[in-house]
């Protein structure tokens, strides 16, 4: 099935959908806190942003939300206070990846302590999570709402039957082998699941069982290098950023052929772009994998916070080679 988009329209959308969500909960927005910044964290503030960054923050086990314009954090969520039993907090230590899904509403994380959860913006709500543990590194959201995952040191991904009224404990989950697990994406043009995987680039078919969710590799493709890490979409072309312990490439999905992408090498921990107004940002390590800063291709700042420990940063904008224009909240039926 041949789809296409055009992201200026996507990107209108996008944030038309983010405005009218923050107008419909107007000054009366009950879910204010100050985070470390002094800043208030506020839905409606993450509702009007617009040059906002999501950032995977270790210094306070956080995921973040930060304002480019302000050099300021607007949202955040942690797991205390946010999961139904305080054992399962430990899940979420060293947050190692998010995304914003669902047109902006939501927010979809995972941490190194193995939890992986969907998160709702408006109220900071946690409407699933669960364990995958084995070092998770990165979540992705199925074609039916069911979310898959990625553990590095377990080597598998771990697919999970979104329910949300039995997580984490009563719901299915199934592991599928792979190498040195970093990253998942959807492909939604092609209806495929991709991860850089160890030494090579794998292609899966969903099997779009709902309640029994599988895997079938399709394709593995040899990549340079070793340890691949971040795999991210291109916005607006049929690509994906793709980085390892010393460069960082483009991958063009219809090729399925590298070129060397023109930015900043070496310990790339994430890639993002958005529209041409948006600079390619990067996350680098300043010290053992973390930073307080995220850069743009040349190296130059973009957002900095004083004594942050950001692991991944993405641009708050549309996603449409994995997400339809229309993306609502789904869960198995």
């Amino acid at each position: 099935m041949f789809i296409t988009f055009n992201p200026m329209k996507m990107l209108i959308a996008f944030f038309c959908n983010l405005l009218l969500f923050g107008a419909a909960r107007g000054q009366n927005d009950t879910n204010k806190d100050h985070g470390a910044s002094g800043s208030v964290v506020s839905s409606a503030a993450v509702a009007n942003c617009k040059r906002c960054i999501v950032l995977a923050e270790q210094s306070q086990t956080r995921i973040a939300i930060a304002e480019v314009s302000t050099q300021t954090i607007i949202w955040e969520w942690k797991a205390a206070g946010h999961v139904k039993d305080s054992a399962h907090i430990k899940w979420f230590s060293n947050p190692s990846d998010a995304k914003v899904v669902y047109n902006g509403r939501y927010v979809l994380m995972c941490a190194s302590g193995g939890g992986v959860a969907l998160i709702r913006i408006a109220d900071q709500k946690t409407v699933f999570y669960a364990y995958a543990g084995g070092n998770t590194h990165s979540a992705e959201l199925l074609p039916d709402g069911n979310i898959v995952s990625a553990s590095s040191t377990g080597h598998f991904l771990t697919l999970f039957t979104v329910d949300t009224l039995r997580f984490p404990d009563g719901v299915y989950s199934k592991q599928v082998p792979i190498d040195f697990g970093h990253n998942v994406v959807w492909d939604r043009k092609n209806d495929l699941l991709w991860s850089a995987a160890g030494k090579a680039m794998k292609s899966f078919i969903y099997n779009g069982n709902c309640t029994r969710p599988d895997l079938i590799l399709k394709d593995s493709i040899p990549l340079p290098g070793k340890e691949a890490h971040d795999l991210f979409p291109v916005y607006g072309e049929n690509a994906f950023w793709f980085t390892n312990t010393t460069n960082v490439y483009r991958f063009d999905v219809s090729t399925k052929t590298l070129q060397q992408a023109d930015v900043v090498q070496t310990s790339i921990k994430s890639v993002s772009n958005g529209p041409r107004e948006f600079p390619v940002i990067l996350s680098k390590p300043k010290e053992s994998w973390w930073t307080d800063e995220v850069i743009d291709a040349t190296g130059k700042r973009v957002f900095y916070g004083q004594g942050l420990k950001i692991y991944k940063a993405r641009w708050v904008v549309p996603n449409p080679f994995s997400y339809p224009k229309k993306h609502r909240f789904n869960t198995c039926q």
